[in-house]
C-alpha cells in the first residue's frame, strides 16, 4: 500500500464509488467494518446521483485509492474559503484498519496545503465515540460547535436524535 495508489475519481467511478462508500456506512456489509452507521441510520449513505452532484462541483474533488483497479477507499474534499472540508471517508469494511484510511486523511492534508488552506474541517456524528477518538488521535479537534442531522431521508432516516459535532486540524506546511 503507497500513496501513489490514491487518485482523483472521475465520472466513470462513480458506480464504484456508490458501492463503497454504501457498503463502508450501511447495511449488513458494513458491521464487517468499524466505520458502520447501520445501528444508528437506515437507508443508503449516498446515490449515484449525489456522486454526479459532487464530482461536477468546482470546489470539490473525491481522491480514491485502488489496487489492482480495485477500489478500497475515497475521500470527499471541498475548499470553503480558507478551509477544506473533508467528507465521505470511506474504506471497504474487509480492508479497514490497514492504514488506507490513514493514507488518504495524509492524501487529504497535502490536497489542502496545495490549496493554500490552513485548516481540515469536518463533521461526525456525535455519538460515534470510537470514529471520534481516531480523528483525534491523527490530531482533529473538537470545535465546540455542533450541527443538526439532515432531515432529508437521502441521508439516510435516523433510529435515534442524531447532531454532527465539527472537527478540525490545522495543516502545516
Amino acid at each position: 500500500m503507497t500513496a501513489t495508489n490514491i487518485h482523483k475519481a472521475t465520472p466513470a467511478d462513480i458506480y464504484a464509488l456508490n458501492n463503497l462508500v454504501n457498503s463502508a456506512y450501511r447495511g449488513d456489509a458494513s458491521k464487517k467494518g468499524w466505520t458502520t452507521e447501520a445501528d444508528l441510520l437506515e437507508g443508503i449513505r449516498t446515490d449515484p446521483e449525489s456522486l454526479a452532484a459532487l464530482l461536477n462541483n468546482t470546489n470539490a474533488s473525491i481522491l480514491k485509492y485502488t489496487e489492482q483497479d480495485e477500489l478500497l477507499g475515497c475521500v470527499y474534499l471541498e475548499k470553503k474559503l480558507n478551509k477544506m472540508y473533508l467528507g465521505m471517508l470511506s474504506v471497504q469494511p474487509g480492508m479497514q484498519a490497514k492504514g488506507i484510511g490513514k493514507m488518504l486523511l495524509q492524501a487529504a492534508e497535502a490536497y489542502a496545503l496545495e490549496h493554500n488552506c490552513t485548516h481540515v474541517t469536518m463533521t461526525v456524528i456525535s455519538v460515534r465515540d470510537e470514529l471520534i477518538k481516531w480523528y483525534e488521535r491523527k490530531g482533529f479537534k473538537s470545535t465546540g460547535e455542533k450541527e443538526p442531522f439532515p432531515s432529508d431521508p437521502k441521508f439516510g432516516i435516523p433510529k435515534q436524535p442524531l447532531e454532527f459535532i465539527v472537527m478540525e486540524k490545522p495543516v502545516n506546511s
